[in-house]
């Protein structure tokens, strides 16, 4: 990166971030998947992080950490092993909410399977920090993750480029609360529906008890409960498999 003798490289570097920032902000739209979202954010602090190679963002769930997006593949097997380990710089800004930034050889003793994958990569420097949704409770934001930053660089990263992640998960913390709760009213959208296909359903098959054997509706549907919790199944599979029996005949 040529430097400009007008400008100090602090703010050249400052200047490509905001730029950066702008971008992700206008690309990123409200309806959009959680994955999305996140490799969007990978590639956009991969340009605006200087002798950044390569960003991967780990997410902590339920099953355990896992690699959500990455800009580069061969990072997976760096990430993996951390997590295989239940250690690393990754997992160690995710736990401590705090940025881990180094030069990989330091770090043998105290991280041994991220080195030798590292090395295995030839990646020499690296910068996690912890990804968070910003105001997700009263009292805290929700830990997510992190965002972690690989270079070939050996004296890649340094302060100020520390500050510069964490701007970088500050903006995309919005975007991340968009893709919750549009994957949730989906969610929501999903199960309405499929209530709304199973309350057909029993209605029709309760038509069909009480055309066949001369009963009234609420004696149908309690033969069609009798029959799911006899079979333990659910109510609208013993419905559905009637009426294709039906359509059989």
């Amino acid at each position: 990166m040529s430097i400009s003798p007008e400008r100090p490289e602090p703010l050249i570097r400052l200047d490509e971030v905001a730029a950066a920032l702008a971008g992700l902000r206008t690309e990123i739209a409200e309806e959009e998947p959680l994955s999305a979202v996140l490799q969007r954010l990978a590639e956009t602090a991969v340009k605006g992080i200087a002798d950044a190679d390569g960003v991967s963002v780990t997410l902590l769930g339920d099953d355990g950490p896992h690699t959500a997006a990455t800009t580069d593949e061969t990072l997976m097997r760096i990430d993996h092993d951390q997590y295989e380990a239940g250690r690393g710089p990754a997992l160690h800004a995710a736990r401590t909410r705090q940025p881990v930034r180094a030069a990989v050889r330091q770090d043998e003793q105290r991280w041994p399977e991220f080195v030798a994958a590292a090395q295995r990569s030839a990646v020499l420097a690296y910068l996690s920090v912890p990804l968070l949704l910003v105001g997700a409770t009263e009292s805290e934001d929700e830990l997510l993750g992190a965002l972690n930053v690989y270079s070939r660089t050996a004296s890649a990263f340094d302060p100020f480029d520390e500050r510069l992640m964490q701007l970088f998960t500050a903006s995309a913390s919005a975007a991340i609360g968009n893709a919750r709760r549009w994957h949730h009213a989906r969610q929501r959208v999903r199960h309405l529906e499929i209530a709304l296909t199973s309350r057909a359903d029993i209605d029709q098959a309760k038509g069909v008890l009480m055309a066949v054997h001369g009963i009234t509706a609420d004696e149908a549907f309690a033969r069609l409960v009798e029959q799911s919790q006899r079979r333990n199944t659910k109510l609208r599979e013993v419905a559905s498999e009637l009426l294709a029996s039906v359509r059989r005949r």
